[in-house]
């Protein structure tokens, strides 16, 4: 169906280049606007063909047509207030007060502005890509697409991220939340009170990674380059086959998280991500003239700098109209290999890099040193009337051993930089409470130096990598939700 752009007139202003999703309910426009002015959208009064615009109505039979005006009357609610004191940051700061806590390195705490720990604890995990943060302050703030919804909201994530890069206080997140309401007007929603919802934080990290994916481009390598895609991007190829028949159906596609489906037989990461890659669907087979199960899984194609997984705790339970979690343990590595997920090409590719990664950790763990002493005390033990034949050897062994080092570094100079296919875990969003739309988000962040930090909105608390690990689930204590992991590099 589409979408057009209008105008809207509201007292003295007009809203340029509203875009109206057709698709979508009269709701739908409401809730946009509400984001623009304030006003509530069971306040709003809009004219439209036919009398004013209902909240179901259909917008693909008001014939609306590219730069349309329409009227708005209604009332704002009072808009939320900003603190009385701006952000602090840590250079207008007296001396005595920088930084007392020693975390503002880490970054910064986000204020709750009413059910908004989803976005928060969103926000922290993708504040720890430093590729990401850097394509953003390259984000230029002026251009074409200026009115874009997704384009304001780019930017002021990029606004945001800023802000907690100096600030040594919490920050509040008024431009980004009300530019999220905007783009996805889900996130304005509220309940009979006339408060604001608590909503899904995976849905949020998606339609955020959605949007950033859109935006974000390398204009070094062209416009179709997408930043998003290399960081994120998992390459999938699927293979299913009907029951029944030779009939097969391959495709290959780009996912931005893998799934870790939960199920009475699954006790970990590994089980979880296993079971998400199965595949089956019902489609029209050409061979047996009907609709049939198409049995399958997907093989990992293509590895990613970051790597997000979902564990699919939520479920829509209709007796209750709501999202209930599954509480089931799930444990998961603070190291996560992929291999047995790749594909065959992929770990034909990965054999070399894998191999002068693990020579490199024997050197650090001194395994090279071991083996030379070894060799010198065997000789040392052996040392009797073949005294020059020993001698002999020793210098055979040290010429051998000096050729295998110097292969070793040769092969560790060569696959540099590229990926093992091993993950280290870098953050943790969690979810305590039983429904995915109600409860409580938090953030769980390694930062470069080891040091584990809780984001719980505004407050920042310092964790030991061993209460991570209580996070698998199994009682009402703050579960992983999504993970994100770091590639590791030769």
């Amino acid at each position: 169906m589409g979408s057009v752009r209008i105008s809207v007139k509201w007292q003295k202003e007009t809203f340029n280049d509203v875009e109206v999703e057709l698709s979508q309910p009269g709701l739908m426009l409401k809730n946009q606007l509400f984001s623009l002015t304030g006003v509530a959208p069971e306040r709003q009064k809009i004219m439209v063909k036919g009398g004013m615009l209902k909240d179901d109505a259909d917008m693909t039979k008001l014939g609306l047509k590219p730069g349309q005006k329409l009227m708005m009357m209604g009332t704002a609610d009072k808009v939320p207030e900003a603190p009385t004191n701006a952000p602090v940051f840590v250079e207008d700061l007296p001396e005595e007060q920088q930084d007392l806590t020693g975390y503002s390195k880490y970054g910064a705490g986000l204020q709750n502005l009413g059910n908004t720990c989803y976005m928060n604890s969103t926000v922290q995990c993708l504040y720890r890509v430093p590729e990401l943060r850097t394509a953003l302050q390259q984000y230029p703030e002026t251009t074409g697409t200026q009115y874009d919804t997704g384009h304001k909201l780019t930017v002021a994530a990029k606004g945001l991220f800023a802000d907690m890069d100096r600030s040594a206080q919490p920050v509040p997140p008024f431009r980004f939340l009300l530019m999220m309401r905007e783009k996805y007007p889900q996130f304005a929603q509220q309940n009979r009170e006339g408060h604001y919802m608590q909503q899904d934080a995976e849905e949020c990290f998606s339609q955020l990674m959605y949007t950033l994916r859109e935006s974000l481009k390398d204009p070094s390598k062209g416009e179709t380059s997408a930043i998003v895609q290399h960081l994120f991007g998992v390459g999938l190829h699927s293979k299913l086959t009907a029951a029944g028949t030779t009939e097969t159906i391959e495709e290959d596609a780009t996912a931005y998280s893998l799934k870790c489906n939960i199920s009475i037989d699954v006790n970990n990461l590994s089980e979880g991500i296993k079971l998400g890659l199965k595949d089956d669907r019902e489609k029209n087979s050409e061979q047996l003239g009907r609709t049939t199960v198409f049995e399958g899984s997907s093989v990992i194609t293509r590895l990613p700098a970051y790597l997000t997984v979902q564990m699919v705790r939520f479920f829509f339970k209709a007796d209750v109209q709501q999202k209930a979690k599954i509480l089931r343990k799930v444990t998961f590595p603070l190291v996560l290999d992929l291999l047995e997920f790749a594909s065959e090409d992929l770990k034909a590719q990965l054999k070399g890099p894998r191999e002068a990664a693990q020579e490199v950790e024997d050197k650090k763990a001194g395994l090279a040193k071991d083996a030379n002493n070894k060799r010198k005390a065997e000789a040392a033990a052996g040392e009797t009337s073949k005294a020059d034949a020993e001698g002999d050897t020793e210098m055979k062994d040290a010429g051998e051993a000096a050729s295998s080092s110097s292969a070793a570094e040769d092969s560790v100079a060569k696959y540099k930089g590229q990926l093992t296919g091993r993950y280290d875990l870098v953050a943790v969003l969690t979810h305590k409470g039983r429904s995915a739309d109600s409860g409580h988000y938090v953030s769980w962040v390694k930062q470069d130096d080891g040091q584990w930090i809780q984001f719980d909105d505004d407050e920042m608390i310092p964790r030991k990598e061993d209460e991570i690990i209580t996070l698998a689930g199994g009682g009402d204590w703050h579960m992983a939700y999504l993970l994100l992991y770091r590639a590791q590099r030769v």
